[in-house]
């Protein structure tokens, strides 16, 4: 039997909005200890996540892209809007301004298989999972496949 991402997700998933400050959704992290929160607009729609890969670039810093000048001219080794983006991770105080935008989600009817593949080709280690209306219900993360593989082994 194969089970489907509804029969192994988490389904009380704390989110946060984009406007809570970066403070705060530290302190959930830490004393739920989870990896990344799932970020919602005012009518519960995922915009975003804001994972520990998102709270590094606080505490690590920014290091600018290397160059080099030929006559008047900055040549770029390393894309400059990388960079801004970085950058403003590193100083951003809202969860809106440190997120990862665009984030990829599943819905519940699909087989875990499928949302394994995905976490696995996107390195991703948490998945959210949205109803039809674009409402999240639920998480899906690595610790929950393992522990799916766990039991199906007994």
């Amino acid at each position: 039997m194969h089970k489907t991402v509804a029969e192994v997700m988490s389904r009380d998933s704390i989110t946060v909005r984009a406007e809570t400050p970066l403070r705060e959704a530290i302190k959930i992290l830490a004393e739920k200890r989870i990896g990344g929160l799932p970020v919602v607009d005012d009518d519960g729609k995922l915009i975003g996540i804001i994972s520990e890969t998102d709270l590094m670039w606080q505490q690590a810093g920014v290091t600018p892209p290397a160059y080099f000048m030929i006559f008047d001219s900055v040549i770029y080794l390393k894309n400059p809007a990388e960079y801004q983006k970085e950058l403003h991770k590193a100083l951003g105080q809202t969860v809106g301004e440190v997120m990862s935008k665009k984030p990829i989600s599943i819905s519940p009817d699909k087989p875990l298989t499928e949302a394994a593949t995905i976490m696995r080709d996107r390195k991703i280690h948490r998945l959210p999972v949205l109803d039809d209306s674009a409402q999240i219900i639920g998480i899906l993360t690595l610790g929950d496949i393992i522990r799916e593989m766990a039991a199906s082994q007994s």
